[in-house]
């Protein structure tokens, strides 16, 4: 009981730390912490396709949160703020928009 708690609570926590927040930084953390608390529960039968679906979640989600903090740093480094409102260079634009589409599992990358 109190593991479904803390999970369920964790993913609370990221989805509002991400809603609330208009620093890059502030929003990786929450999608971390997300991703952190959904990885028991896709492992939680210990199925061997279970844990291969979590592994592979995993890595696509280390892959797009790496793509998140890249385009953030472009943008951080031709504006010169972290702000998520200053979305100004269109490398960086292209990079978080696909970045988030993977992190959502939108078509194609679902």
């Amino acid at each position: 009981p109190h593991a479904k708690l803390i999970t369920l609570t964790s993913l609370a926590i990221g989805t509002t730390i991400t809603i609330s927040s208009n620093h890059w930084a502030m929003a990786w953390t929450g999608l971390e912490i997300n991703t952190i608390a959904i990885i028991p529960m896709i492992s939680k039968s210990h199925h061997p396709r279970a844990i291969e679906a979590t592994i592979k979640y995993f890595l696509v989600q280390a892959a797009a949160s790496a793509s998140i903090l890249f385009s953030s740093m472009i943008n951080a480094w031709t504006s010169g703020q972290w702000d998520i409102t200053q979305l100004t260079n269109p490398t960086s634009c292209l990079l978080l928009t696909t970045a988030i589409a993977i992190k959502l599992g939108l078509a194609p990358f679902h």
